[in-house]
């Protein structure tokens, strides 16, 4: 078995170069071209995944740019809305105070025109009331006509006549 014999040596040769010639021709072109093929389908998907990260990081970042546009813009509007807030309120109190100034003052004349009204009423009620006194004390004192004498003796004694 461990004979090796010339003949079959090179039929053996002979035989692989042929396999190998054939091989070559019709095997290996079509193997290689699928092998070529599938490699560069890969460096393809390689290159477009490569390409899609990029994508996506530049779409990150513009997501991220776009986000502190959005929050920027949202600080703002709510910073102009606490200002117009701010200001509405400032406008509501100093009309509500000028307002309250008007009532006030309209009030306070109310109450003095009011005031002297009574006053005058009450002065009013009073001197009639002093009259009526008076009038009531007369009566008693001149009842009689001894007290009308007496009283017209008096007046005259404090008179001077020229």
């Amino acid at each position: 078995m461990l004979s090796v014999s010339f003949g079959t040596v090179i039929w053996s040769t002979i035989a692989f170069l042929l396999v190998a010639f054939i091989l070559a021709k019709f095997a290996w072109k079509p193997i290689l071209a699928s092998i070529r093929e599938r490699e560069d389908s890969i460096d393809d998907a390689l290159n477009s995944a490569k390409k899609a990260r990029e994508e996506m990081s530049n779409l990150q970042a513009s997501n991220e740019n776009l986000l502190k546009e959005a929050r920027l813009e949202r600080d703002s509007m709510l910073k102009d809305a606490r200002q117009t807030k701010d200001k509405i309120i400032a406008e509501a109190k100093a009309k509500a105070e000028g307002e309250y100034d008007k009532i006030v003052a309209s009030a306070r004349d109310t109450i003095n025109t009011e005031k002297q009204a009574a006053i005058t009423e009450i002065k009013h009620q009073v001197a009639n009331l002093s009259i009526e006194i008076a009038e009531k004390v007369i009566r008693e004192e001149l009842k009689s006509t001894d007290k009308q004498k007496e009283l017209i003796e008096k007046y005259i004694s404090e008179s001077k006549l020229n």
